[in-house]
């Protein structure tokens, strides 16, 4: 096991992980903010989603 570890980068991260670790934070702080349930459209504003016309729902482009 001491070989494994010598080898292993801590500078690797996994990013997919990372992005939904910050998601799961902001929704815990809406729904803490909240006096009441959050409707669909609030979680989609927190998570970054958006709706078209068609009510379509897409993910909203970050910077």
């Amino acid at each position: 096991m001491d070989a494994v570890r010598q080898n292993l980068d801590l500078r690797v991260h996994d990013r997919v992980a990372l992005d939904e670790i910050e998601l799961y934070a902001e929704m815990l702080s809406a729904v803490a903010a909240a006096e009441r349930p959050l409707t669909i459209a609030e979680i989609d504003m927190v998570l970054g989603v958006r709706s078209d016309a068609a009510g379509r729902r897409e993910l909203t482009p970050q910077d």
